[in-house]
């Protein structure tokens, strides 16, 4: 799963650490279960199915337990761009030399989109927790044990946890299950550490999440967000981000009238990055057009869109 060296500590110190793959279809709530178990938010969400494009590491250090936790595009059918191609590639390559995986399905439904996912997890071969997300919503609990009777059949399943992400109900049966199956080894990150990921890849993903969020379905996915300049000058962290999108009309949309859109955008995204870096930011937001980039291989490797 990863070159990562082993983090130096004591030889006398028992400890586990160990991969978790967090997989799905789109929409079930991976993202959103990732930062829920971290208590702390590194991978970004919305309404909109496919929000996830990159796969990211949520790192989790608790005593002598160390959970290294893998976020995941969802898993569909339909590979219409390069873009939806990287994306499933990420998230079956994703099941590669992890120790544990979380399959997330939702409520009552399972639909194609899981059945592909099943097929990825035929060929692994650690423990697979099944958990049933979104069961708040339920009008009748009693629908739910038939439901699970039937998915146990499906494959052998090392857990099945129904529980609600938002409702932060049965999370701690998550963590303490997903425990149970830790390999023992060294700490592969130090112990303060939360992402593998930088600054730079974190503040683009949140200008990212208030585009989906503000726009909803007014806009395709033909929106990304690159990260001209970082840099930190007596304290205050200066952004500059480029939102590139398919067609001239979609830059509209992005500004609005007046550009009142993009900064609404912008001050959205300001306020989360000062959280997540705990610093003052200083945020400059333009948008370009770049057609076709979501079905160019080229342009995606250099938006760092790839497997690994």
């Amino acid at each position: 799963m990863s070159d990562t060296m082993p983090h130096e500590q004591s030889s006398s110190r028992r400890t586990h650490c160990g991969f978790i793959a967090i997989v799905g279809r789109p929409n079930v709530g991976k993202s959103t279960l990732l930062n829920h178990l971290l208590e702390q938010k590194i991978s970004i969400t919305s309404r909109k199915p496919q929000t996830t494009r990159h796969r990211i590491l949520g790192i989790k250090t608790v005593g002598d337990d160390q959970f290294v936790y893998v976020d995941t595009p969802g898993m569909h059918k339909v590979e219409r761009k390069a873009i939806n191609r990287v994306m499933n590639q990420a998230a079956t390559s994703a099941l590669d030399g992890v120790d544990i995986v979380l399959f997330v399905v939702e409520r009552l439904v399972f639909n194609e989109e899981d059945e592909i996912v099943l097929e990825a997890l035929r060929k692994v071969g650690v423990p697979v927790l099944l958990l049933i997300n979104k069961c708040d919503l339920l009008e009748s609990r009693e629908r739910l044990l038939p439901h699970i009777e039937r998915l146990s059949r499906l494959r052998e399943f090392a857990e099945i946890i129904p529980l609600s992400v938002l409702g932060s109900h049965n999370l701690d049966t998550v963590e303490q299950c997903v425990r149970k199956y830790l390999p023992e080894g060294p700490f592969l990150y130090p112990e303060d550490q939360v992402t593998d990921r930088s600054s730079r890849f974190m503040a683009a993903e949140i200008v990212r999440e208030k585009i989906m969020r503000q726009l909803g379905d007014e806009l395709p996915y033909e929106v990304t967000v690159e990260i001209e300049k970082y840099t930190i000058a007596e304290g205050v962290v200066h952004i500059h981000a480029l939102i590139l999108v398919d067609k001239e009309s979609q830059k509209q949309i992005i500004i609005g009238k007046r550009g009142e859109r993009l900064k609404t955008i912008g001050s959205a995204a300001r306020i989360d990055m000062e959280k997540a870096f705990d610093a003052k930011v200083m945020l400059n937001l333009w948008v370009k057009v770049k057609t076709g980039w979501a079905d160019d291989e080229r342009a995606l490797h250099s938006l760092g869109y790839h497997e690994d």
